[in-house]
């Protein structure tokens, strides 16, 4: 008799085990074919930093948190519906996310007493009755995975491997997800181990087979496709949209991007894939250090590239006396920060936004370098480009701030239309461009742009047009060494005005405000975008006025900033650090800016935000 199905609105699903039980393999294929059926996502991968972290304890679980709907969503979601529980470590350290009626799937397999007592568990909790309260589904995944390869010529050990394609097929088979996805992604994978692909394939058709036919789950679950605008679209993670961002930079810009990058979580994927697009004129140098690889960036760019560093907080300390070279060179460069829990080695894995205050003043001297955030995953291909826009035309280094919450997370991207992309042509100079009182001409290396007080890119070699690079202070106009104290003066406020200037450039700080009667603004910057804007709809649903605003380009701050943070009686700053972009607005404003922090290596949960901001309006 066929199973009843039911409509949902949205599902969010956490799939939780050992790091090394293929969670975020899982978690990704799930994804993927959710992304193929239409529904808008957003995802959370969650592992921890060891490459192999001890089986079967806390610290070693990997989590992937799925959200996927109908209608528009703006995060992962606060708490998951459905927790796949793998052993009993992921069950203890993620049951508390569960809310009471949860449906809870575990691997009953693994439940021995040595994997109990491991976690601090004295009865076995799947019966004892301390899950009562949860909608429990005892299934022995390991064995029915073992059993459904019994005609397989594989050790037990391989068989078991293939549980997370078990546990996958039943969960596509419960939602009505589709799996062909996934079989090419097995037989790509796998296709020089026709054994192991065979294996792989039935395990997943085996959980399907499970889910039609077991009596544990009476009902189906669906979720329709989300209305979204016509165009073709992917599912994306941050760091592969900044990726692509950069490549097309290169071909805006009519440049070659060089990429000098020392691998650091939770950058590496960015060298990883831009290693992979040499035929757009990319060229990527993996380097012995941080500095080593920034060095070669800008070198790259003083010889006619585009350079691009990538890296996370602790590589930006190394980095910082190369950026402020190329603040004196005044020269593009590209440094992608893709921030990480600190300090020091901190928290690899986790997500966090604490490098602000680096990014705006970590270098010796007066040394401004403009700084970019996206605010999501796919926003990160924009951000690429902004990037790019801004160190090509404005001749400088510039930040992009990301973070492992957008890295690692993804969402559906609507590909762009190339026609549609910004021109980002760049002019070199190729000739004289300054006029003597006697009538003669010569190159002056930094006889400034009026407009933008660039100065010349003129490539090396070019004939006639030879100058002086290094770190040492160098003479308006001319490029020779000054040791003049008026030189010096003036060159500072240049460089400090060319950035200020950046502000005439860039879109005025949209509010949102449906009501118009809103008397507290939320603002944030990066990745808070999410949580806050879900937070903001819970807020408007209960009959609050609430207004949001969003900054992408924080140095220099939007030119209507001050105006707009004026407009309201409070204005409350979300951030996941202690209060570093409340600080700079408090500074550059004057605005009682009010501190809302969490440094837990998660995102923000939009009901934690919610009930922050209605304590503002309630004393408003």
């Amino acid at each position: 008799m066929p199973k009843e199905t039911v409509q949902l609105d949205r599902v969010i699903i956490r799939f939780a085990g050992d790091s090394g039980d293929g969670m975020q393999l899982t978690g990704d294929r799930f994804t993927a074919e959710t992304a193929t059926f239409g529904n808008d996502l957003s995802t959370l991968p969650d592992f921890p930093a060891e490459i192999r972290a001890p089986a079967g304890t806390l610290p070693g679980v990997s989590a992937f948190q799925l959200h996927f709907a109908d209608h528009d969503i703006m995060t992962p979601g606060d708490a998951p519906n459905v927790l796949v529980a793998m052993n009993p470590a992921a069950l203890k350290a993620n049951l508390k996310d569960l809310p009471r009626g949860g449906d809870l799937i575990v691997n009953t397999d693994e439940f021995t007493s040595r994997n109990l007592t491991k976690v601090g568990y004295s009865d076995n909790p799947i019966e004892d009755g301390s899950l009562d309260s949860y909608n429990v589904h005892p299934i022995a995944l390991t064995s029915l995975t073992v059993e459904s390869l019994k005609d397989f010529n594989l050790t037990k050990k391989e068989a078991e491997r293939a549980k997370n394609m078990f546990a996958l097929g039943l969960l596509s088979w419960l939602y009505g997800r589709p799996y062909e996805g996934t079989e090419r992604f097995l037989h790509e994978k796998f296709e020089r181990k026709p054994e192991i692909l065979k294996a792989n394939l039935t395990a997943l058709h085996a959980g399907w087979n499970y889910g039609e036919t077991t009596e544990d789950f009476s009902v189906r679950y669906e979720v329709k496709p989300a209305p979204l605008a016509d165009g073709t679209y992917r599912n994306i993670s941050g760091n592969l949209a900044l990726s692509y961002g950069l490549v097309a930079a290169g071909q805006q810009t009519g440049l070659p991007i060089y990429l000098g990058s020392y691998p650091i979580t939770p950058a590496s994927d960015i060298l990883h894939e831009l290693s992979k697009h040499k035929k757009f004129g990319v060229r990527t140098f993996q380097a012995e250090d941080e500095i080593a690889g920034i060095g070669a960036a800008l070198g790259a760019s003083y010889g006619g590239s585009l350079g691009i560093t990538t890296t996370s907080g602790p590589g930006v300390a190394l980095k910082s006396e190369a950026i402020g070279l190329a603040v004196a060179l005044e020269l593009p460069l590209i440094v992608v920060d893709v921030q990480r829990g600190g300090p020091s080695t901190g928290l690899p894995t986790k997500t966090e936004q604490a490098d602000l205050l680096q990014a705006m003043f970590g270098r010796n001297g007066e040394a401004p370098v403009p700084i970019i955030a996206p605010q999501s995953p796919s926003d990160c291909f924009d951000a690429a480009l902004e990037a790019a826009r801004i160190a090509t035309t404005y001749r400088t280094p510039v930040f992009l701030l990301s973070d492992g919450y957008l890295a690692n997370g993804s969402e559906p991207w609507q590909v762009p239309n190339v026609a549609d992309l910004p021109d980002l042509t760049v002019e070199f100079t190729t000739e004289n461009n300054w006029t003597n009182e006697d009538g003669t001409t010569e190159f002056m290396p930094f006889a400034r742009d009026p407009e933008t007080l660039a100065r010349p890119w003129a490539i090396p070699g070019t004939p006639g047009l030879e100058h002086r690079i290094g770190g040492i202070e160098k003479a308006d106009i001319t490029g020779h060494i000054s040791y003049d104290p008026d030189n010096h003066d003036k060159m500072v406020r240049l460089r400090q005005a060319k950035i200020d200037g950046i502000a005439k450039t860039i879109p005025d700080l949209e509010v949102d405000d449906p009501s118009g009667e809103a008397k507290v603004l939320v603002i944030g910057w990066g990745s808070t975008f999410g949580p806050i804007g879900a937070a903001c709809r819970l807020v408007r649903d209960s009959g609050e006025h609430i207004a949001q605003a969003h900054l992408r380009h924080l140095n220099p701050f939007p030119a209507n900033t001050g105006e707009v943070l004026k407009r309201y009686d409070r204005v409350i700053v979300p951030e996941m650090n202690l209060g570093q972009l409340a600080m700079l607005l408090r500074a550059k404003y004057l605005v009682d800016a009010i501190s809302y922090n969490q440094v837990r290596g998660m995102p923000f949960k939009s009901q934690e935000l919610e009930s922050a901001i209605k304590d503002v309006i309630a004393n408003v």
